[in-house]
């Protein structure tokens, strides 16, 4: 087995930072897990850093309804969410927060899924508000709560790309396999990628991607997974969490730093096949997201 500088000098070497997108859309990118604890918004907040870095514009859209932890993890304060946009008292412009590298946060909160209440009128004009995040950034990350609840996969649903985070461990594979059926059940995406969060060596992490691969091409028509990579066990991760400094930034020559990168290239590279084409950026975002909490079905639409 591999020392810990011959894995960082392998995940590091033969690679060119990815330059910052080339095109009008903003990316929207829903990032979820089938449970807690898989290290989901601290992957997120990371890898934003990453491509912010490397020339991208990006945009952190705190999702999590019920535990909200982009800004505990960057020790930023929220005074106002995106309900107190929708409700007129704030301009999207102050409810935003700044993170390193001018990365822009939002505080979501329950407020997104007041859309529902607005009429017509006033729903076009929020959405011309929020379009003003269109030219704000490349990538627009949506960190949504953890599990299968009908909020989470509205989120999914009116977003452009999935990612599914799960760690190595039983429960939460099991998790991420109930995730991807629902998904693909749902008809919210044909298409995810996924995170293998604290492997210790580079087979583990490929063999939980081959494996569920093989169930998901087995047992659900249509889904397509796809691998993004994985993310070595590393404990400057909590001890970056502890101090209030993302881990790309306190030890960006550690172990979960340099293969976080490799994950980060390979989703500013990704090949989106079937999901190539361009969905509108952020405004058609939110218009697809108020389309899924007006339907009283629950299903998706517009997807």
């Amino acid at each position: 087995m591999f020392d810990q500088a011959e894995k960082l000098r392998r995940i590091s070497m033969g690679s060119v930072e990815p330059k910052s997108r080339e095109q009008s859309d903003c990316r929207v990118v829903a990032v979820a897990s089938g449970k807690g604890g898989v290290g989901k918004t601290n992957l997120v907040v990371n890898m934003s850093i990453l491509l912010a870095q490397w020339g991208n514009q990006v945009i952190i859209l705190d999702a999590d309804l019920g535990l909200a932890n982009v800004d505990v993890l960057l020790r930023v304060v929220p005074e106002y969410t995106i309900e107190d946009v929708l409700n007129g008292t704030k301009t999207l412009e102050e409810v935003i927060l700044r993170g390193p590298l001018d990365i822009k946060i939002i505080p979501g909160g329950s407020g997104l899924f007041h859309l529902a209440n607005l009429d017509q009128g006033r729903r076009e004009q929020l959405i011309e508000r929020l379009k003003y995040l269109e030219g704000e950034g490349n990538y627009l990350f949506i960190d949504s709560s953890a599990g299968i609840s009908r909020n989470v996969l509205g989120f999914i649903g009116a977003a452009d790309e999935l990612i599914i985070v799960t760690t190595p461990e039983p429960t939460a594979l099991a998790d991420a396999y109930a995730m991807l059926k629902v998904v693909a059940e749902t008809g919210c995406k044909s298409q995810a990628g996924l995170v293998v969060n604290c492997v210790q060596h580079l087979q583990q992490g490929e063999r939980i991607y081959k494996r569920l691969k093989e169930v998901t091409g087995a047992y659900l028509d249509g889904m397509e997974l796809t691998y993004l990579g994985e993310v070595y066990y590393d404990p400057v991760v909590s001890r970056a969490v502890q101090e209030g400094v993302p881990f790309v930034l306190s030890f960006p020559r550690s172990l979960a730093a340099a293969s976080l990168t490799k994950v980060a290239r390979r989703l500013a590279y990704r090949n989106l096949g079937s999901e190539a084409e361009s969905r509108g950026g952020v405004g058609s975002f939110f218009t697809r997201l108020y389309q899924f909490v007006t339907n009283r079905r629950g299903r998706i639409v517009g997807s």
